[in-house]
């Protein structure tokens, strides 16, 4: 879905050395493709990863959700028509991701983001939320108007989407939605 720019993939805050570390040292796959974060030219790397894309269509995609309902690191106000861009994250990104980081500011202020009208070309979505900090972002999914200002409420429109979450990130849901 997205790297840091200018993060190596070795650097264990990198999403190349998580997927590596959690995912592809487990279950090796034919082909793997993560945006390059160490790309000398983000330009060019964004339309190298659009054409991967195009190139290789996704069969399944699994998100998160962030407390704004920014799904990657598509924040409120990305169109939903994007493909894979360069972003400029957000002070409240970068604030909630510094837990991660030995300071804020070693947070990266730049990543490479695959864009939401990608995301929207999967063949299936299964999105994941937990805690109490997701409840208002469930809600606004799973109930709330299609807005870009709740980026992951597009998914309404999406033919197969699963939403799995604990109950307390369900918690401010119409009963009738929590199965």
């Amino acid at each position: 879905l997205d790297e840091y720019y200018g993060l190596n993939p070795d650097n264990d805050q990198s999403y190349h050395y998580f997927m590596q570390k959690h995912l592809f040292d487990k279950k090796p796959f034919k082909h793997s493709y993560i945006p390059n974060g160490m790309a000398k030219d983000i330009d060019e790397e964004v339309d190298r990863y659009n054409d991967i894309i195009a190139a290789n269509p996704i069969d399944i995609q699994i998100l998160g959700i962030g407390r704004n309902g920014h799904i990657a690191f598509n924040e409120p106000g990305t169109p939903f028509g994007s493909l894979t861009h360069k972003v400029q994250l957000t002070e409240s990104t970068i604030k909630a991701n510094s837990r991660f980081f030995d300071n804020e500011d070693n947070v990266p202020r730049q990543a490479i983001c695959m864009g939401i009208k990608s995301i929207m070309q999967s063949k299936k979505i299964v999105l994941l939320a937990f805690g109490e900090s997701k409840q208002d972002a469930v809600k606004a999914l799973v109930e709330g108007p299609v807005t870009e200002e709740v980026p992951a409420s597009i998914l309404q429109d999406h033919p197969d989407v699963t939403v799995i979450c604990d109950e307390v990130a369900a918690a401010k849901l119409d009963p009738k939605y929590r199965n």
